[in-house]
C-alpha cells in the first residue's frame, strides 16, 4: 500500500489521556517524488465563481468575464490561487450553461474568447490560474453535433434506440426521450431532456438492448477525440485545467467505474504529453476511485460515493457535525477521509466544499447562524485538502429559498444570488433595474458585504484571509503534512505537522478534551476565540475554535 503524504490515525471517539498515548502517525518518505501531480495543485486555493452571480459590468443583469477580471484583486489579496469558473460557453439555458451548444466558444452574454484571454493574463499577474467546466457528457440538443444526429440514422455520437429496438407498446426504457424528428427512434438523456448524452459506450452489452455500444465502437473514439480536441483550445489560450461535470457516468453500466477509469486514464495520458501542468478535478464523489483514475483532485460530494455523500453530509446537513446541537460526529468524514487517502496514495488530493452552485448548500443555510462560521472554517482551512471555497462564502452570504427558477435551476437558485460587494444598489453587483437582475439579490438589509468586511479586522473575510496566509507560510497545515486526531467528538482536534493543535467545537455547549502532550501548556495562540488551557486540558468555548502553535 503506497504511503501518503496527508495519512494519519484516528481517534477513539474520546478524550485521550496521558495514559492512552496516541499511536504512531504514517509518513511521507523523506525524499517524495510525486507521480504526474503538478505541484500547483496542492498549495492552491480553489474559488469558485457562477458568472452569472458575481459581477455585472455592463448593466445587462447577468455576471459577465469582465465583472470577474475587475475583482481579481479581491481574490489576490484573499489569498486565492486558482478560479474554478462555472460554463461561459454559448448555449440556449435550460440549464443555465451546462446545455452547451459550442464547446469552444463564448456566449455574448460573458463576453468574448479575447475576454477569456485577458482574463487568463490578468490573472497570472496575480498568481492566479483560472480553470473551466468540461461538460463531457452531454451537450445541448442545440448542438450542431445533435442537430446532424438527427438527420443521419448512421451517427453514432449520442446513444440512440431505434424504432423496432422500442417496445412495441410505445414506452420508452429509462432515461430515453422520443426523438423530435426527424431521426425515428430515442435518444438517452443525462439530468434535462434537453441534453442528450454523448456516447461513450457501454461497460457491458445486452442483446435485449442493442442500442449499446462497447466503449471502442466509432462513436465513442469520436467523442473521446472531440473531447481532447476541446480541452486542447482552451488550453492553448492558457486556461490550467478543468473541473469535469458528471465525471463518473461517462460509460454506461459500467461496474466499479471499470471502464470509465480507463477512459479518464487516457484522457490523463493525453494531457502529460501535451499540456503537463494542466490539472483534472472530478465531480465523481469517490476520490478513492477517481484520483486512481487520472484526476488530481475530487470532491467529497452531498451525493455519490462513500454512503451517497455521507462524509460531506456529516459535516454539514444530516444530523451534522457543524450542528449547534452537538449531535454529531466527526468520525464519519475522518474514517472516510482516511480510507480514501490511503488508497489516492501520491496521486492526489481530496477537497471538501462548504456549498457550490449545486446540491452542497451554503454554511450560512437558515439553520446554521453566522457566529457558528469561523469554527467551521478554521477546520476547513487546516485541514490536509485543497481548500475550495464558493463565491460568497468568504462573508456569509446566505442561501434564500423560495426564489423564482432561472434557467433550470430547480432550486439550486438559492445558492446562486448576486455576490454582494457593497452596500450600493443591487449591492454592487450590477447597474441594471434590481427587477432585470438574473437572480434577486439578498433583500437583508443587513447583508454582508465585502466592503463593509474589508473595513472590520474581526470579520468573517479577515479571519479567512489570516488562515490562508498561515497555510501558505507554513507547510505543516498544507496538503504534504501529515494529520493526528486525538478526538473527533467535541471538540474535533488534531494535530498537523506534529506542530500545529487545532481543535474546534462548533455546538454551542463548551467542550473540552485532553491532549497527551506536554508541549500543550505552553503553547502559543496563533488563532483562538477565547480557549483555556490548563495543563493538557483544552476548553473551547461554544462555537468556538483555537490553533496552538507547539513549538513556539
Amino acid at each position: 500500500m503506497a504511503i501518503s503524504r496527508r495519512s494519519f490515525v484516528l481517534g477513539t471517539g474520546a478524550a485521550l489521556t496521558g495514559a492512552a498515548l496516541a499511536p504512531p502517525v504514517l509518513r511521507a518518505p523523506s525524499a517524495f517524488a510525486v507521480e504526474n501531480q503538478p505541484s500547483w495543485l496542492a498549495d492552491s486555493v480553489l474559488y469558485q465563481i457562477y458568472p452569472q452571480s458575481f459581477a455585472d459590468t455592463d448593466g445587462s443583469g447577468i455576471g459577465d468575464l469582465r465583472g470577474i477580471i475587475e475583482h481579481l484583486d479581491h481574490l489576490q489579496w484573499l489569498g486565492v490561487g486558482a478560479i474554478w469558473v462555472n460554463p461561459v460557453f454559448p448555449s440556449p439555458f435550460t440549464d443555465a450553461s451546462y446545455d452547451i451548444s459550442d464547446y469552444v466558444g463564448v456566449h455574448p452574454r460573458y463576453g468574448t474568447e479575447e475576454d477569456v484571454v485577458r482574463l487568463v493574463e490578468e490573472s497570472r499577474r496575480r498568481g492566479i490560474r483560472v480553470l473551466f467546466d468540461l461538460v463531457a457528457g452531454h451537450s445541448s440538443d442545440q448542438h450542431p453535433w445533435f442537430q446532424h444526429s438527427l438527420r443521419d440514422d448512421n451517427d453514432d455520437r449520442y446513444i440512440w434506440a431505434a424504432p423496432e429496438q422500442l417496445p412495441d407498446d410505445g414506452t420508452l426504457p429509462d432515461e430515453f426521450v422520443a426523438s423530435p424528428g426527424p431521426r425515428q427512434g430515442a435518444f438517452y438523456k443525462n439530468y434535462y431532456a434537453t441534453q442528450p448524452a454523448l456516447n461513450y459506450g457501454y461497460a457491458r452489452t445486452n442483446p435485449d438492448e442493442p442500442w449499446r455500444q462497447p466503449v471502442d465502437a466509432e462513436g465513442p473514439r469520436r467523442n473521446r477525440a472531440a473531447m481532447r480536441e476541446v480541452m486542447d483550445h482552451w488550453l492553448e489560450l492558457g486556461i490550467s485545467g478543468f473541473r469535469c461535470d458528471l465525471a463518473a457516468t461517462l460509460v454506461k453500466d459500467d461496474p466499479g467505474w471499470t471502464e470509465t477509469g480507463k477512459l479518464w486514464g487516457e484522457m490523463r495520458e493525453w494531457l502529460d504529453r501535451n499540456h503537463p501542468d494542466a490539472v483534472l478535478i472530478s465531480e465523481w464523489g469517490d476520490p478513492a476511485v477517481s484520483v486512481p483514475a487520472g484526476f488530481d483532485a475530487d470532491f467529497f460530494l452531498p451525493v455519490n460515493g462513500p454512503g451517497d455523500g455521507a462524509p460531506w453530509k456529516s459535516l454539514w446537513r444530516d444530523d451534522p457535525y457543524f450542528g449547534a446541537d452537538g449531535t454529531g460526529s466527526a468520525k464519519i468524514f475522518a474514517e472516510a477521509f482516511a480510507e480514501a487517502t490511503k488508497k489516492i496514495g501520491s496521486g492526489g488530493h481530496i477537497m471538501v466544499p462548504t456549498a457550490n452552485h449545486d446540491s452542497a448548500n451554503r454554511l450560512n443555510d437558515g439553520v446554521r447562524t453566522p457566529e457558528e462560521l469561523p469554527a467551521a472554517y478554521a477546520f476547513l482551512l487546516t485541514w490536509p485538502t485543497v481548500p475550495a471555497l464558493y463565491y460568497g462564502e468568504e462573508i456569509g452570504m446566505r442561501m434564500i429559498r423560495g426564489l423564482p427558477d432561472v434557467e433550470g435551476s430547480s432550486g439550486r437558485q438559492r445558492n446562486r444570488t448576486p455576490m454582494q460587494w457593497d452596500s450600493g444598489p443591487n449591492a454592487g453587483f450590477s447597474s441594471a433595474p434590481a427587477d432585470q437582475l438574473y437572480i434577486p439579490v439578498d433583500p437583508d438589509p443587513n447583508r454582508p458585504t465585502v466592503e463593509q468586511q474589508r473595513a472590520d479586522e474581526g470579520s468573517l473575510l479577515h479571519f479567512i484571509r489570516r488562515l490562508l496566509a498561515l497555510r501558505e507560510r507554513n507547510p505543516e497545515l498544507g496538503t504534504r503534512s501529515d494529520v493526528r486526531v486525538f478526538h473527533d467528538g467535541y471538540p474535533l482536534t488534531y494535530l498537523r505537522g506534529d506542530r500545529f493543535l487545532v481543535t474546534v467545537n462548533p455546538r454551542r455547549d463548551e467542550a473540552t478534551v485532553t491532549v497527551p502532550d506536554g508541549r500543550v501548556s505552553r503553547a502559543r495562540s496563533v488563532e483562538d476565540s477565547g480557549v483555556r488551557v490548563d495543563g493538557e486540558a483544552i476548553t473551547v468555548p461554544g462555537f468556538g475554535y483555537a490553533i496552538l502553535d507547539l513549538n513556539n
